[in-house]
């Protein structure tokens, strides 16, 4: 079989013959039918992690995944063959998912939400799994607290301003010009502009940053916070309780602890608390995840949808930052790119009333709001010929 690989870190990205999976006990075989492009890809890639989880290469590319269950080992008890799953690979396992059939582990998977297509089910399992650790599972967001999402129209920034906004937080979102109202129609209450705003002036008295940014934006971040508050980073710097939960030696737990020194103290002068956020897998919570779905609270929201045969090409668009929600990968004709949490596939008046069928009576007309906030603020869909679908929002 086919799978998109790095002969080594830094390597040229390229299609290689591999051999097939081997199942534990515990896994499910499942056959790739689409699979969405993090930026933690490329920093894998990059050898960037290799300091406390060393990838051996040759190594496949991709955690996420949606597929069809095509066999199960002798301990599996929660899948069966036929099953639609999503879900998101431990990183400490070996392969990827940007290839055609992948082993997983039942406990890492859940079955797609219902009326999702392949393509959006892939776009939201590392994304949705790190907001919902940082927002439930390590900040316990709770109704009437004010949470700031920075870059709120990337993979992750869309996805948290909606679960945020669900658990009944104030949010706050930086982005670019071009993506205000379409980040406003996600549910954020305040917009900062970055390109022409500074957030540091505009945003104040936060329970809550989640960083994906880190850098200067980190810092000044800490500015933000009501005194207690808190910065929880996915970017870094890592730090030494992040060390300890993946057990690593003592030796690495002090290096952990000195790389985030700086920010700790910056922290502490502030008066408030940093701490590193890095996802782990989690079935059980893509099932609360996929009920949001259900529900109609949380919407994927995918860019870009490429063929298999340009998975090059996809994570080089991904590398310019540009995206505006999660770029995915077809490996499958069949994946589908429509969906009703965005413009791939939908026109945008159409939109509105699939929100409206499935949020019910209680958000009728939200819906077609959304709808001219996608059609009149981001300009059509364009379409691109190829073995499967590529939209182009910019």
């Amino acid at each position: 079989m086919k799978a998109w690989q790095i002969d080594a870190y830094r390597g040229p990205l390229h299609l290689a013959d591999v051999p097939e999976p081997v199942l534990e006990p515990h896994d499910v075989l499942v056959e790739v039918h689409a699979a969405a492009l993090n930026v933690a890809d490329l920093m894998v890639g990059r050898g960037e992690f290799k300091a406390f989880l060393p990838a051996p290469v040759p190594l496949t590319y991709g955690q996420d995944l949606a597929g069809v269950v095509t066999a199960v080992g002798p301990a599996v008890t929660r899948f069966a063959v036929g099953d639609e799953v999503f879900g998101c690979l431990d990183v400490a396992r070996p392969g990827g998912t940007m290839t055609e059939r992948v082993a997983v582990a039942e406990s890492d998977l859940a079955r797609t939400p219902a009326g999702l297509s392949m393509v959006e089910a892939a776009s939201l399992p590392l994304v949705s799994l790190t907001a919902w650790q940082v927002l439930v599972e390590r900040a316990h967001v709770r109704p009437g607290q004010r949470v700031l999402v920075h870059a709120g129209s990337g993979g992750l920034g869309s996805v948290a301003v909606q679960i945020a906004k669900h658990l009944g937080a104030t949010v706050a979102t930086t982005t670019g010009t071009s993506n205000v109202e379409w980040v406003r129609a996600l549910g954020a209450d305040q917009v900062v502009d970055h390109r022409t705003q500074d957030f540091a002036e505009l945003v104040h008295d936060q329970d809550l940053v989640l960083d994906g940014l880190g850098g200067e934006v980190l810092d000044k971040s800490f500015g933000v916070l009501r005194r207690g508050g808190q910065v929880v980073g996915v970017k870094g710097p890592p730090d030494r309780a992040f060390a300890k939960s993946l057990g690593l030696s003592p030796v690495l737990q002090t290096v952990m602890g000195v790389l985030s020194l700086r920010t700790n103290r910056r922290a502490r002068k502030a008066g408030v608390r940093y701490s590193f956020l890095f996802m782990h897998s989690s079935g059980a919570q893509l099932e609360q995840i996929a009920a949001l779905v259900d529900d109609g609270v949380l919407r994927p929201v995918v860019d870009r949808v490429y063929p298999f045969a340009e998975t090059d090409q996809a994570y080089a668009h991904l590398a310019t930052g540009r995206a505006k929600g999660k770029v995915v990968v077809s490996v499958r004709s069949r994946a589908g790119s429509g969906g009703f949490g965005d413009p791939v596939g939908v026109p945008a008046r159409a939109l509105g009333a699939r929100l409206d069928r499935r949020r019910g009576q209680r958000l009728r007309g939200v819906g077609q709001q959304l709808a001219r906030v996608v059609g009149d603020g981001l300009g059509g869909v364009q379409q691109r010929s190829g073995h499967g679908v590529v939209h182009d929002r910019e």
